[in-house]
């Protein structure tokens, strides 16, 4: 009879807490995916004894991201014509009428056989209206103008 009544209680208080859980306003997610095209304008700066190039980097974007960004980029490229890059820019601006800031880390490589660009967000980057924000960005180069992909979690 007793574990009866237990049962019962903890049935009870099993519905209790996730009928209050359900009442809490939880954050809402969205994912999306944004695309548009972007300007580049990159600045070399001098480091006569780094073993790799350093550009400044400045982009204009237009589309569905509306903004600048502006970062470093660190470079090297061998005598055989392999090229690694790695930079860190900081979009400021607009995604979807969404206004904020958050950081991008690219980090690419290209060989006679192969080439990879990863660039995704930085977690915890994310500013105003773009805090939560999380993803990962494309770059496509066609004819000379580049567009961009961003795949996002906000």
């Amino acid at each position: 009879m007793i574990y009866r009544i237990l049962s019962a209680v903890l049935v009870t208080a099993v519905f209790a807490v996730n009928a209050a859980i359900d009442e809490k306003e939880l954050p809402m997610t969205t994912s999306g995916t944004a695309s548009g095209s972007f300007e580049i304008a990159l600045e070399p700066q001098q480091d006569t004894e780094a073993p790799a190039g350093r550009m400044i980097i400045r982009k204009s974007y237009s589309g569905d991201l509306l903004g600048s960004g502006i970062g470093q980029m660190i470079s090297k490229r061998t005598i055989g014509g392999a090229a690694a890059y790695s930079a860190v820019e900081e979009f400021s601006g607009s995604l979807a009428g969404k206004q904020g800031a958050f950081t991008l880390i690219h980090s690419g490589f290209m060989s006679a056989e192969e080439q990879r660009l990863e660039i995704y967000v930085l977690p915890g980057s994310g500013t105003g209206e773009l805090a939560n924000i999380s993803g990962t960005l494309e770059i496509v180069q066609k004819d000379g103008i580049h567009s961009y992909i961003l795949h996002y979690q906000l």
